[in-house]
């Protein structure tokens, strides 16, 4: 009876969700278990689909685009796809399905440049003189080294989505573990940027997350919502209403 009783749970919460965020929650739960059931094997779906660094001799072009429904992990895709479901949904039905996936897309392209951006300052300053690098002991070849840099996740998306949350309802008020009080969401995006921007300056590589790559997703949120009211501002005032 449980058991009947959570799938019947489960399938009243997926119908009624928007068909993108749905759909999404689908994919990359799907890329997840593939990739997970694939290792095994073998097979390891990051090396071909995750984004590596655009020097590496491993990058291809669809990198940039595939790597964000690919994560590492069940904790990692636990609460991305957690975050997906609380503010996509909702961002989902107040733009429509058509503007969410075009700003979801738009906010993972611009976690990845600002990650390739990052990665290639940090080439330029410490790497780019030297042929081989020492690693573990170990002297390989610059190509070997840098395909071992490699981003995998839909943090970029989910953070600009959580921005778009923020910038649309800035007052509504969100409780968050393990804080017993409630918090304004404009006041959340805000102490997540701070974050990230804090972690990224202080140990971006150390702690093995994409911290900039979470700010580049905001980033690229925000300026298309900026886009988005500029031109509706615009076709506004071009409008010219004639009554009788």
């Amino acid at each position: 009876m449980a058991n009947f009783a959570s799938r019947y749970l489960i399938y009243e919460v997926m119908d009624k969700m928007p068909p993108v965020t749905k759909n999404l929650l689908v994919i990359n739960i799907l890329c997840w278990m593939g990739t997970m059931a694939l290792k095994k094997y073998g097979l390891n779906l990051e090396n071909i689909f995750g984004l590596h660094f655009f020097m590496a001799p491993s990058f291809r072009i669809w990198q940039p685009v595939t790597y964000m429904f690919l994560h590492d992990g069940f904790e990692h895709i636990f609460f991305n796809m957690f975050a997906l479901w609380m503010f996509g949904r909702v961002m989902e039905v107040t733009w429509g399905s058509g503007r969410f996936l075009q700003f979801y897309i738009i906010c993972g392209l611009g976690a990845a440049l600002s990650q390739e951006l990052c990665q290639f300052i940090h080439y330029e300053i410490a790497l780019a003189p030297y042929a081989k690098v020492i690693v573990g002991g170990l002297t390989v070849p610059m190509g070997a080294y840098l395909d071992t840099i490699l981003t995998v996740g839909a943090s970029g998306a989910v953070y600009g989505i959580l921005l778009g949350y923020g910038m649309t309802f800035p007052n509504n008020e969100l409780f968050i573990i393990p804080f017993p009080f409630p918090i304004k969401a404009k006041w959340l995006v805000i102490a997540y940027i701070v974050l990230e921007l804090g972690l990224g300056l202080r140990n971006s590589a150390a702690d093995n997350v994409a911290h900039f790559a979470h700010l580049g997703g905001m980033l690229a949120g925000f300026l298309i919502i900026l886009y988005w009211r500029r031109k509706e501002r615009r076709e506004n005032d071009n409008h010219i209403e004639f009554t009788w």
